[in-house]
C-alpha cells in the first residue's frame, strides 16, 4: 500500500514537468537591466504596485496569479497593489492606447510585465504599428516613473514553435527584442523555451501544453521560468551596486504611441443614422467581452450622416465591437481622400470582438478632424452594415 502511494506521488511529480526538467530556464532570459528599483521599494518602503499588461494569456488564471503569490512571499511585509491589465485579443496597439486607463489607474507603477507577441502576430499588425506601439508602452511607463522596471515576455504558439524548429526567429519576437535591447528592457523568451523543452522530450504540445492558451501544466511552465528569472534578479539585487539611472533615449520611430488616449463616445448632439446607447447589449445571442457590454456605445448603420471627431495629436483610431453585422467604413482626416476599412474580422461570426483600428498615424502633432461614414458595401460574410464604436483613441505626440 505504502509502495503504491510512493509510485503515485512519483508519477504526479514527473507529470508536473519538474522531475523531468532537462533545460535551465536562464538560457532563455536576457537580463539587460536589473529590478533593483522596484525590489528596493518593495523591501524598504513596504509598498509596491505591479502591473501585468497583455492579452488572454495574461487575463486567464494561471502564471500571473502565481507570480503575484511569489512576490508576496518574497516580500511578506510589503503591501502590494497587483493590477491585471490583461484583456483577450489585445496586443501592443491596444496596450499603448489603454495604458493610462488600465495600467496607471491607481497611480505610478513600479514593475510592469508586458506581453504581446502572440496577438501582434495573430492580429496581423504591421511592423511599423508594432514598433510604435511597443515602444510607446515603454516610453509611457518610463515617462510616468523613470524608475519603473519592465519585463517583456514572448509567449508560445504553433507558428513560433514552427519558426524556431526551422532555426528562424519569429519576426514579431525579433521586433520586440530590438525594442527591448534599445531600451535595456529584460526579456523572457517563453516561446523559445517551450520549443526547446518539447524538443528535449520534457513534454508535448498536444498532450501537456495543449494550446496557446496553456493548460494548467503549461501555465506552470511559464510560472517556473518567470520565478527563476525573479530569483536571479533578487540575488543580483542583494549585491551592493547601485541601480542604473534611466535616461530616455530618442525614439526608434518618429511617431511612438507614448501618449495614447482613450476617449469614450459621447456625442454632444444626435447624429442622424447614429444611435448612442448608454448600456449596450447585443440584440442577438452573440457573445461579448468584458468592457464591451453594458457600456456606452455609438452605433451607426448605413445610411448615416458623416461622424466627425476632432482631436490633437499624430495618430487616431477607433476601438469597435466587430460582430457578425460589422460593416465597412470610409474615413478621412482633414478632408484627405476617403479610405476604406472592413470592420469584419475572422472571429466576428461568433463574437462581438473588441478591435482597435488605427486609421491614421504619422500625422503632424496638431489639431485634426477625423470623419467617418458607413459604406453601402459590406463583407460577403457579414450580416449587416454596422459600425459600433466603444472608444475613439489618439496619440498626443511626444
Amino acid at each position: 500500500m505504502k509502495k503504491s502511494i510512493i509510485i503515485l506521488f512519483i508519477l504526479i511529480f514527473v507529470n508536473s514537468g519538474l522531475f523531468a526538467q532537462k533545460l535551465n530556464s536562464e538560457k532563455f532570459h536576457d537580463h539587460r537591466n536589473d529590478l533593483k528599483s522596484s525590489f528596493s521599494k518593495f523591501e524598504n518602503l513596504k509598498t509596491g504596485r505591479v502591473a501585468f499588461l497583455g492579452g488572454s494569456i495574461t487575463f486567464n488564471p494561471g502564471w500571473c496569479d502565481s507570480v503575484c503569490n511569489y512576490l508576496q512571499t518574497q516580500f511578506p511585509e510589503t503591501k502590494f497593489d497587483f493590477i491585471n491589465a490583461g484583456i483577450p485579443s489585445m496586443g501592443s496597439t491596444p496596450g499603448a492606447f489603454r495604458f493610462e486607463r488600465d495600467v496607471l489607474k491607481n497611480g505610478d507603477v513600479d514593475l510592469v510585465f508586458v506581453e504581446a507577441a502572440v496577438n501582434d502576430e495573430t492580429n496581423n499588425r504591421s511592423e511599423t504599428e508594432i514598433v510604435r506601439a511597443m515602444e510607446g508602452i515603454i516610453r509611457h511607463a518610463k515617462r510616468e516613473n523613470k524608475d519603473c522596471d519592465i519585463v517583456m515576455m514572448h509567449f508560445a504558439d504553433p507558428q513560433k514553435i514552427k519558426a524556431y524548429r526551422k532555426g528562424e526567429i519569429p519576426p514579431v519576437i525579433e521586433l520586440h527584442e530590438n525594442i527591448a535591447k534599445y531600451y535595456s528592457v529584460s526579456t523572457i523568451n517563453l516561446a523559445k523555451e517551450v520549443t526547446e523543452r518539447i524538443g528535449a522530450g520534457e513534454f508535448t504540445w498536444e498532450n501537456d501544453f495543449k494550446d496557446l492558451h496553456p493548460s494548467p501544466f503549461g501555465q506552470n511552465i511559464y510560472y517556473q521560468s518567470i520565478k527563476q528569472f525573479l530569483k536571479f534578479e533578487q540575488k543580483d539585487h542583494n549585491k551592493s551596486e547601485e541601480y542604473k539611472v534611466f535616461k530616455m533615449p530618442e525614439p526608434l520611430d518618429e511617431y511612438p504611441y507614448s501618449k495614447g488616449v482613450l476617449k469614450e463616445v459621447n456625442p454632444p448632439k444626435p447624429i442622424k443614422g447614429w444611435k448612442y446607447e448608454k448600456n449596450w447589449n447585443p440584440y442577438n445571442e452573440i457573445k461579448t467581452r468584458q468592457n464591451y457590454v453594458d457600456v456606452p456605445m455609438l452605433i451607426g448603420k448605413y445610411p448615416a450622416k458623416v461622424l466627425r471627431f476632432p482631436f490633437k495629436g499624430n495618430a487616431v483610431g477607433i476601438a469597435v465591437a466587430a460582430g457578425p453585422d460589422a460593416g465597412i467604413i470610409e474615413y478621412s482626416v482633414d478632408e484627405s481622400d476617403w479610405k476604406k476599412v472592413d470592420l469584419f474580422t475572422p472571429w466576428s461570426k461568433t463574437l462581438y470582438l473588441p478591435w482597435y483600428y488605427t486609421l491614421e498615424s504619422g500625422l503632424k502633432n496638431r489639431k485634426h478632424t477625423l470623419q467617418i461614414r458607413i459604406s453601402d458595401k459590406k463583407n460577403p460574410e457579414s450580416t449587416g452594415y454596422r459600425c459600433m464604436i466603444r472608444y475613439f483613441y489618439f496619440n498626443e505626440g511626444e
